[in-house]
């Protein structure tokens, strides 16, 4: 295929068959963006280092021309091929997210208003993000926190940034404008969360789009797909039922310590849990401090022991760890550590938490020590990602001239039933016609 600089190209670097790690770049003439800027979960690898380069030879991130911090790669941008260059990132989640310092510094890196303010907080200990060149763990690169639904202009290109819905506090989707086509990126994306009149919004702006970048979570794991009786779907169906449940397991249990965890980046999960439970919600101090951060929120909070004092924290709000740890009735708490501690007979909800799962090596040993101090263990999950039948839905809205699945270990599954399917082939550029 020959490429054409007066043509919209599309290239995928990353993020083709495995679930994350996205890295797409689109370009038209000297003007080109991209997204996201994460990096694969591989923790099978046990890798030695996470340089830049023992992460672009085990394909964590991708060898891309014109993308890195020069003192990473020894290598200049080339300045005369592109005289317009953007980034953008469309949630916190660290397959999205997790090597923007990476970033050449010169490239402006966009994001909606909550990523934008998030992603330093997350990183204010410097163990969230991949370290920059030439500073300190804690840094984290400018980011543009750029107003929703306003038209950035790229040198040929007109980028909008659309709220979504994930579970990711802040998610949202791009649409890309070039001289000849309409680009939508969904990033990741359901409708059974708290927005999905955010999402419809969305898929109204890319109707007829000429290619649809799509993820396809859901279509990875094909021999799952008839279990839906099983355990891990009779699950809450939304967000909604899912605090639903949490309450429930407080009003039904007056007389039992009752602990959970939730995800990081999952804060408006844990928002709506603080408002509606009937127990006080107490947060780890390192939690409740993100959201101080962030969001400015004041949320109760405790320590562990021989854990420093945080300055931004009010003391006031402070629940000592040996009163959670002995009560049975008052608080439901955010248990992060030392679960041998925790009541016999009491009750641990595991609410997408890290380890988030069978495919990661720590989740078995994790949920086996709860049996062992008779500690009753609930996986309580909603996923932040579409089901077949909400992606199906998606396609539908939308009707894109071209769809690409990304984000998904089976692309080939997913279907464009009003236009052509393509599956790209990694650093190939693909020229929409």
């Amino acid at each position: 295929m020959t490429l054409k600089l007066d043509r919209t190209t599309v290239t995928y670097y990353n993020g083709l068959n495995t679930i994350g790690g996205n890295v797409i770049e689109v370009a038209y003439g000297d003007s080109h963006v991209f997204f996201d800027l994460g990096t694969v979960f591989r923790p099978e690898l046990n890798l030695p280092d996470e340089n830049w380069a023992t992460l672009v030879k085990n394909q964590i991130i991708p060898d891309v021309d014109n993308l890195y911090d020069p003192k990473l790669t020894g290598k200049p941008l080339d300045e005369s091929r592109f005289k317009h260059s953007a980034a953008y990132i469309s949630h916190v989640h660290l397959d999205h997210s997790r090597m923007l310092n990476f970033l050449a510094p010169q490239i402006p890196l966009y994001a909606g208003p909550i990523t934008a303010h998030l992603l330093p907080a997350l990183n204010e200990e410097g163990t969230f993000l991949l370290p920059a060149a030439g500073h300190n763990q804690a840094y984290t690169r400018p980011i543009i926190a750029a107003p929703l639904k306003k038209k950035i202009q790229v040198g040929d290109l007109t980028l909008q940034i659309w709220p979504s819905d994930h579970d990711a506090y802040g998610a949202t989707g791009l649409l890309i404008k070039t001289p000849d086509k309409l680009i939508a990126y969904t990033g990741d994306i359901r409708l059974h969360g708290y927005h999905p009149d955010w999402v419809r919004d969305f898929m109204a702006q890319a109707k007829n789009c000429d290619l649809l970048i799509l993820e396809g979570t859901a279509y990875s794991w094909p021999e799952e797909t008839a279990k839906d009786t099983s355990e891990e779907f009779s699950g809450p169906k939304n967000e909604i039922e899912l605090i639903q449940r949490m309450v429930a397991y407080q009003t039904e249990n007056p007389q039992r310590q009752l602990t959970f965890n939730t995800y990081l980046t999952n804060v408006e999960r844990l928002l709506r849990l603080v408002s509606d439970s009937p127990r006080k919600v107490v947060l780890h101090a390192k939690r409740a401090a993100l959201l101080k951060r962030a969001l400015n929120e004041d949320i109760p909070f405790y320590y562990l022991p021989d854990e420093s004092k945080i300055s931004i924290l009010k003391p006031e709000l402070e629940i000592s760890y040996d009163k959670l740890l002995a009560d049975d009735h008052e608080y439901f708490w955010q248990a992060v550590a030392h679960f041998d501690q925790l009541q016999s007979s009491g009750l641990y909800i595991h609410s997408n938490a890290e380890p988030l799962g069978d495919f990661d090596p720590a989740y078995r040993p994790f949920v086996t020590q709860f049996q062992k101090h008779d500690i009753e263990f609930v996986p309580l999950r909603c996923s932040g990602h579409a089901d077949i039948a909400e992606l199906k839905t998606i396609i539908s809205g939308i009707q894109p001239r071209c769809l690409t699945p990304v984000h998904t270990l089976h692309p080939e599954l997913e279907e464009n039933p009003y236009g052509q399917r393509i599956l790209p082939k990694r650093g190939v550029p693909i020229t929409l016609s």
